[in-house]
């Protein structure tokens, strides 16, 4: 018989806590189960909102962390029903490249979700964004189209967010122009403070006004930046150094933070 002293003990993972942030948080062990949960919350959110308004609004963002989740969305049958036929899909923002471009957020995104779903062409906004009025033709698309609705119910339903390692969102970079908007829904963003291109980006007014807004974040790379974010929630213009706390939303809008394991602050 073995000498129990020699016997290794193994401990069960411990499931980390959560960071405390402004709004819920979901947590999951990893990106999969991370990425069946937020499909899950987007495939529930359409549906809801099909039935209250004949239509789903969802903006989407671009960048490497979102575009394996728009792959499971497109090839895991647990998202088959997704109302695609009464979806209508926008940009949250796009580099002022052309569309033949690999950094173009709409080439990447389109290219996963436009050949492998029936939404209709009429319904699918990409952004002009090498026009020299991008910014007011984007906006007036969206007045016009989200105009249909009664009024209090014109906004957006679902808005998919990510975080920058400086903690950017959108194109809404820490001391860049773009912060101080607070009447354009779009807007151009320029300067040294924006990480280059240019960027055509949705703004605080238009995020903040949306019904649901969801913050992914994935991996090791995000720990820091995520810590940062919970240790300055609370502080007034906190969102001039770290964007994503501008995200805010009004009136009976909610926020929730989508996390694996690894991109959740490790205790001190």
């Amino acid at each position: 018989m073995p000498d129990p002293a020699e016997i290794p003990i193994y401990e069960l993972e411990r499931e980390p806590d959560p960071p405390r942030l402004t709004g819920a948080v979901v947590l999951r062990k990893d990106a999969y189960d991370l990425y069946a949960a937020l499909g899950s919350e987007l495939l529930l959110h359409a549906f809801n909102c099909v039935r209250a308004f004949g239509d789903f609004h969802v903006a989407l963002s671009g960048g490497s962390t979102p575009l394996p989740f728009y792959r499971r969305l497109m090839s895991d049958p647990m998202f088959r029903e997704l109302p695609w036929k009464r979806t209508h899909l926008w940009l949250v923002d796009e580099r002022r490249v052309p569309m033949d471009d690999e950094r173009c957020n709409w080439t990447q995104i389109a290219g996963y979700m436009l050949d492998h779903s029936d939404i209709p062409a009429s319904q699918v906004h990409p952004m002009d964004q090498m026009s020299a009025d991008a910014a007011e033709k984007y906006e007036a698309e969206l007045r016009e189209v989200l105009g249909w609705r009664e009024r209090g119910q014109d906004r957006l339903d679902f808005v998919l967010l990510g975080m920058g390692s400086d903690g950017h969102t959108a194109s809404l970079f820490p001391h860049s122009p773009a912060l101080a908007e607070r009447s354009r829904l779009v807007t151009i963003n320029a300067g040294p403070r924006v990480t280059p291109p240019d960027r055509l980006t949705m703004t605080y007014p238009l995020l903040n006004s949306a019904r649901l807004t969801t913050v992914l974040v994935t991996g090791k790379s995000k720990q820091a930046a995520l810590a940062h974010v919970a240790a300055r929630r609370d502080a007034p213009g906190a969102e001039i150094d770290l964007p994503i706390l501008g995200v805010k939303p009004l009136g009976d809008g909610i926020v929730r933070w989508y996390l694996d394991h690894e991109a959740c602050p490790q205790p001190a």
